[in-house]
């Protein structure tokens, strides 16, 4: 059986929830991954057949996703001749992390695929959902990435076919302890904005880790690293608390970990939005503008927070339903058709 797993690398949460599934699609079969995207700073523990450049959108250094600059750093041309091009036909199952080259050459040509990602989730109506109209942003959820039946993951399983998160194993084997320091990943933020606001709490030691830092940098209080997956996984396992932005992988692990856990959602951002709203519900605290949030920094340090959590190990399980080709009616409506 060959199998194909197309994943989107805008972001680090696809590839970390890759590094789980990779290893049991082996056991079904051959499996080609394709990965698409240029955002991410996981490194891939699998080997990648396919890389393409897809369609990428850029982060900014003032809170959010840059929508001008990624609607024009989209490679079009190279874009659809993928899409009309790429032989999906060669493959038994396609299973696809909201990656869009693989999803609308399936959609091209009438090839089933299968959703296996947060988006899905997000798109479901029964998940939580922020005030204010996100008609543009509701567009792109849906039709960014369309396939023919979708399974996705959320902080709560909000309907039958949604799951809770996928926690690689790397984090499951994590012993969590608390060394004092906080933990921070804001990739929308420049690290020297963040470390100069964060420092004015100089009783606190801070970790920054950083997409723009390519050494450790010492600012009174605060230490930048740059990014690594290892690195800020100890950090994190062994902080007092988590501040980062309101994706999924890194406010999912911190909750499994039994981590204090604060959010800023990225301007912009419309999924993350959803995540913030859904987080919210669970007592998470939410600030969309982190330098205008001094006073509420200071009482979220220290306050004492207890969100428990039950995310066990289900993905052997998920991965049997795609693979074994069952087709529930219940996954209709949940299907993101273009």
């Amino acid at each position: 059986m060959k199998i194909l797993l197309a994943i989107q690398a805008t972001g680090n949460g696809h590839i970390s929830r890759a590094q789980a599934v990779y290893p049991i699609l082996q056991k079904y079969g051959e499996v080609d991954v394709l990965v698409s995207g240029t955002q991410s700073s996981v490194p891939k523990a699998f080997p990648v057949k396919y890389q393409l450049k897809g369609l990428s959108f850029i982060i900014g250094k003032k809170g959010g996703v840059d929508l001008v600059r990624s609607f024009f750093h989209f490679d079009w041309w190279q874009f659809f001749k993928h899409v009309f091009t790429f032989p999906v036909q060669e493959y038994d199952i396609i299973i696809n992390d909201f990656e869009p080259v693989v999803a609308w050459a399936c959609k091209w040509r009438k090839k089933t695929s299968y959703g296996l990602s947060h988006q899905a989730a997000v798109a479901h109506p029964s998940s939580p959902k922020p005030s204010g109209d996100f008609a543009w942003s509701k567009w792109i959820l849906n039709y960014y990435a369309p396939s023919t039946y979708a399974f996705g993951f959320h902080f709560k399983p909000y309907d039958a076919a949604i799951f809770t998160p996928i926690i690689r194993p790397k984090v499951r084997h994590l012993q969590s302890v608390n060394a004092g320091h906080y933990t921070v990943y804001l990739p929308a933020y420049h690290h020297q904005h963040l470390a100069s606001f964060l420092s004015q709490f100089a009783d606190v030691h801070w970790h920054i880790f950083s997409k723009d830092a390519t050494s450790n940098v010492y600012f009174k209080n605060v230490t930048i690293y740059p990014v690594g997956d290892d690195a800020f996984l100890l950090s994190m396992a062994s902080s007092n608390g988590v501040l980062c932005g309101a994706g999924f992988e890194a406010p999912a692990e911190a909750l499994y970990l039994k981590k204090k856990l604060a959010v800023v959602p990225m301007k912009n951002q419309y999924e993350q939005y959803c995540n913030a709203a859904a987080l919210a519900d669970m007592g998470v605290p939410v600030w969309f503008d982190l330098f205008n949030e001094k006073a509420a920094l200071a009482k979220w340090i220290v306050s004492v927070q207890t969100i428990t959590v039950d995310y066990p190990e289900q993905t052997h399980d998920i991965i049997s339903l795609i693979v074994s080709n069952n087709k529930f009616n219940y996954l209709e409506p949940f299907a993101l058709h273009a």
